[in-house]
């Protein structure tokens, strides 16, 4: 397997970055929904520090990813693609990317009004960005939980999609990032 993107090809480079979002966002989801969902206890703590370190790493995950797919060669569409198509696999990817980086940014501002520090194991804490404020905290959380929605929304889509490539049209769209 190469390395780098060409224009038929995602790379090992792009590849990995892909599913190694992908696992951890899926492990956010359910962390994030066992968390919310503990009753208050150590536990509930525990699981929203390892949210928050988890988010913290996709969010850096993300932005490595969106830099190598800034200077990388990105695989053509095929052709058989029609022009709907073309711009809703471009569109989802890209509100997906958005999302993705939303997500954690969100999150730390929830963390950072409800004056709570992230402390990356033990070593140091990331400063709190906002002010200790309830209201900034409740945007915050809203912004989060609406996020979420879409974002499951427009993974399920794009998993759909994937699999419709792969199982209905027979391309190679799903396989040239396996």
């Amino acid at each position: 397997m190469a390395l780098l993107n060409t224009s038929e090809q995602w790379g090992a480079v792009a590849k990995t970055f892909h599913w190694l979002i992908a696992v951890l966002v899926f492990c956010m989801i359910i962390l994030g929904l066992w968390a919310v969902n503990a009753p208050l206890s150590p536990l509930k703590l525990q699981l929203f520090a390892i949210h928050k370190l988890t988010g913290i790493g996709i969010f850096v995950l993300m932005l490595l990813r969106l830099s190598w797919r800034l200077i990388s060669v990105t695989p053509i569409l095929p052709p058989s693609l029609v022009g709907i198509e073309r711009l809703a696999a471009q569109t989802t990817h890209w509100l997906l990317y958005g999302l993705i980086l939303l997500m954690p940014i969100s999150g730390y501002v929830i963390t950072s009004a409800a004056n709570f520090p992230v402390s990356v194991f033990g070593l140091f804490e990331i400063p709190l960005i906002v002010p200790h404020d309830k209201d900034i905290q409740e945007l915050g959380e809203t912004i989060h939980v609406l996020s979420f929605y879409v974002l499951a929304a427009l993974l399920a889509l794009h998993i759909a999609a994937a699999l419709r490539h792969h199982f209905i049209l027979k391309d190679e769209i799903l396989r040239r990032m396996l």
